[in-house]
């Protein structure tokens, strides 16, 4: 583990789990899977979609958090501003994406830009437009059917429910890699 390693150096947020630092990997609208190479700290390209589809949203991750599949937990940003990768926003948790990837547990927190006033209003997944939710679960439920992987999306559900993950896999990151 290096000391620049954004992960392990970067806080998940002084008013966490209610306002989280954000690590974007993939900017909304991409078809390149980037991903945080876990031993370097650098932006590592997983791979191209093999679907013709585009992220619905800003992708990366929470620092200092860890979940049941060896990963910090997964976070997507409503903004109207594709965000450059390795970028630290400010993201407002409104609700979460329950997932399965492979068979195992893949929460991905859905949060806005608190500092993009185009959508900082929103408190709670309850808010957004019905289309957004339902084009977030194509995407995630189709992005890997080519490359012949299931994903299911089982539900979206509120604000307390994330804030709760949230403060779950913070503690989950002290428990393996100690308070630092």
């Amino acid at each position: 583990m290096t000391t620049n390693n954004p992960w392990h150096s970067v806080s998940p947020g002084k008013e966490a789990p209610k306002v989280v630092n954000a690590i974007i990997e993939i900017p909304k609208g991409s078809r390149a899977k980037y991903e945080l190479d876990k031993e370097s700290g650098l932006l590592k390209l997983d791979r191209v979609l093999y679907s013709s589809v585009y992220y619905p949203a800003n992708y990366g991750f929470i620092p200092k958090t860890y979940c049941d599949d060896d990963d910090p937990l997964d976070i997507l940003v409503l903004s109207q501003v594709d965000v450059v990768p390795m970028c630290i926003m400010d993201a407002k948790v409104i609700g979460v994406m329950r997932m399965i990837d492979g068979g195992e547990a893949d929460d991905k927190i859905i949060a806005v830009a608190a500092n993009d006033m185009s959508v900082n209003h929103i408190n709670d997944i309850s808010e957004l437009p019905p289309h957004f939710t339902a084009e977030m679960r194509h995407f995630f439920e189709e992005y890997k059917r080519l490359e012949h992987k299931k994903v299911e999306v089982a539900e979206f559900e509120n604000k307390e429910v994330a804030e709760r993950i949230v403060l779950e896999s913070i503690d989950g990151y002290n428990k393996k890699f100690g308070n630092k």
